[in-house]
């Protein structure tokens, strides 16, 4: 079982990720956060994993942060959710607004990813509104990174160039509302030299 790795960040992918950890490059599936909240390919990596054993394949797949991999657990336990369902919910609904279509019983919303069904969606409601307690600390902050980059990609600004913006100011940002983040943002993407990966 890889429990993580700590490596070098080779290459960024739709979804995946390469991770050189010993001489070996590992691809490691990973959530669209995920994907953000990395630094620039050549820089040290270290991603919570799981690893799942198929008869047809070996699959990596990672998280930024241990709450995550534990949300992946849950979703992956229930009946009809496997591992690339549960990455698509988590790229889909931050973790915020998975947890709040849950507890809103809000069908719409995760029958919005790819892959999910009503039937899927009513079972994740039923298995998971009593297991998310966990989140809370997490949820606030990814809510309001969620809302800067919407607030930017509505200016114009591409999801990748917004999320690449929010991540660079959002370490230092603090309990800083969503509303701040949009302005350091902005100062961000003025600058020339900013390149979007």
């Amino acid at each position: 079982m890889i429990a993580s790795i700590r490596g070098t960040l080779l290459e960024r992918g739709d979804g995946f990720v390469v991770v050189e950890a010993g001489g070996v490059g590992y691809q490691v599936h990973v959530t669209t956060g995920t994907l953000v909240s990395l630094p620039a390919v050549g820089e040290e990596v270290r991603l919570h994993t799981r690893h799942v054993v198929r008869e047809d394949a070996q699959l990596l797949f990672g998280f930024a942060e241990r709450d995550d991999l534990k949300l992946f657990d849950l979703l992956i336990a229930v009946n009809g959710v496997g591992p690339r369902i549960a990455i698509a919910v988590l790229s889909g609904l931050s973790p915020a607004r998975f947890a709040a279509a849950v507890r809103d019983e809000n069908l719409g919303a995760m029958t919005a990813v790819p892959g999910v069904g009503r039937k899927t969606a009513e079972r994740l409601v039923v298995e998971l509104r009593d297991k998310l307690g966990f989140l809370p600390a997490m949820l606030e902050k990814n809510e309001r990174y969620d809302d800067a980059v919407a607030a930017l990609v509505t200016l114009g600004y591409t999801a990748s160039q917004a999320t690449d913006a929010v991540r660079r100011v959002a370490e230092d940002a603090g309990d800083a509302p969503a509303e701040h983040l949009v302005k350091r943002a902005l100062a961000v993407l003025a600058r020339p030299t900013l390149v979007t990966r």
